[in-house]
C-alpha cells in the first residue's frame, strides 16, 4: 500500500454511525473518488456525491466479488453487523449477517489480496471477566452478538496464520457521536441521552444510574481505526481485535455531567432488558497493547466530548 492514490477503499455498512463517521475521514485523507460506500439500504440523504454509493447485502458473495473487481478495491471495511440488542430479537439472523457477511469478506480477500478492517466489540467479555477487560482476558460473551465477535476474533487470526490475509480489527467501546443514531447496541443509552438532553431536556435513560460502561468518542475511534490501518503488518501482534484505552463513567456521572451545561436537563433511570446485557460487560478496558504496538492514545475526556456533543447537536 503506497501513497494515498493506491488506496481503493469499499466499506460495507457504511450507513451506520460508525460507518458515515469513517467515511468522512477516508474521504478527506484519501480521495472522496477512491471510496465505494456500500449498504444492504438506499441512504435517505448520502451528502458527499464524489463517493460512490452502491447497495449491497454482503451475503451475495457474487455481487460482492463483482465490486471487488470492478472497482480493483484493495482495501475493504468491513462494519455491516447486527449489534448486541438487535442480535437478542433475531439470534439467527444476527449469525447470518456476521459471520456468513465476514466469511465472505475473508474468502474474496484470500482471492484477491486485499486488506481488511473488521471491528470487534467490548461485547466479547462476560460477567467473569472483572471491572477491567484485559487483552488476554477470558471470552465468555452473554449475547449473540458478543458470540459471533468472538468467532469473528478466532477467524480473523486463523485466515490471517493460514492464509495470509492482512486483517485488523479493534475492540470499540461504547461509541458516542452526534452525527448518526446508533442502531440498536447496549451502550445506545450514552447517545439518546444527549439527543434528549438538547431536545425535550428530558430522558428515561434504559440502563441503572450506577452502571458503568468503556466508552469512546467517534472521533477517536476512528482516528484508532485509520490509525491501526496504516500500523507495519510486522509491529501488529493482534489481528482479531485490540481492546483499547476508553472512558469509564456510570450513567448518573453522565447525566451530572449533561446537567452542568444544561442545568433544566431531567433524566430518570427506568432499566430495561438491555441491563442485563450491560452487567455482563466490564467497567473499562486495558488498552496498554494498542498504546505498545502502534501508538494509539485518547484525546477526548468526559467533559470534551459533553461539550462537543452539546455544542453539535445545539
Amino acid at each position: 500500500m503506497g501513497g494515498p492514490t493506491d488506496r481503493r477503499i469499499l466499506v460495507t455498512g457504511a450507513l451506520g454511525q460508525i460507518g458515515m463517521e469513517l467515511l468522512e475521514a477516508l474521504s478527506e485523507k484519501f480521495g472522496a473518488e477512491n471510496i465505494v460506500a456500500t449498504d444492504i439500504r438506499e441512504p435517505d440523504n448520502f451528502e458527499n456525491a464524489e463517493i460512490n454509493f452502491l447497495k449491497l447485502d454482503v451475503l451475495d458473495f457474487d455481487k460482492f466479488e463483482n465490486l471487488i473487481t470492478e472497482y480493483n478495491i484493495n482495501e475493504v471495511y468491513h462494519l455491516a453487523a447486527i449489534l448486541s440488542a438487535s442480535g437478542e430479537k433475531n439470534p439467527e439472523l444476527c449469525w447470518k449477517i456476521n459471520m456468513d457477511g465476514l466469511m465472505n469478506v475473508l474468502e474474496l480477500s484470500r482471492k484477491y489480496k486485499f486488506r481488511i478492517f473488521a471491528p470487534s466489540s467490548i461485547a466479547v467479555f462476560g460477567s467473569d471477566v472483572g471491572n477491567l477487560a484485559r487483552q488476554n482476558s477470558p471470552l465468555n460473551p452473554s449475547t449473540i452478538y458478543g458470540i459471533t465477535k468472538v468467532a469473528g476474533e478466532l477467524m480473523a487470526e486463523y485466515y490471517h496464520s493460514a492464509h495470509g490475509v492482512d486483517i485488523r480489527g479493534l475492540r470499540y467501546p461504547g461509541l458516542v457521536s452526534w452525527k448518526v443514531m446508533p442502531g440498536g447496541g447496549t451502550t445506545d443509552y450514552a447517545v439518546e441521552i444527549f439527543h434528549k438532553a438538547v431536545s425535550s431536556k428530558k430522558y428515561a435513560c434504559f440502563v441503572e444510574r450506577d452502571t458503568r460502561l468503556p466508552m469512546m468518542y467517534i472521533d477517536d475511534a476512528i482516528r484508532a481505526t485509520l490509525q491501526l490501518m496504516d500500523a507495519p503488518s510486522e509491529s501488529l501482534t493482534i489481528r482479531g481485535g485490540y481492546n483499547l484505552p476508553s472512558l469509564n463513567f456510570t450513567a448518573e456521572e453522565l447525566y451530572f455531567k449533561i446537567k452542568e451545561k444544561i442545568p433544566a436537563f431531567e433524566c430518570t433511570f427506568e432499566p430495561d432488558h438491555r441491563q442485563e446485557y450491560a452487567d455482563s460487560w466490564p467497567d473499562e478496558t486495558d488498552g496498554a497493547l494498542s498504546q505498545n504496538d502502534w501508538g494509539f492514545e485518547l484525546e477526548f475526556d468526559l467533559d470534551s466530548m459533553c461539550t462537543i456533543m452539546i455544542e453539535s447537536l445545539s
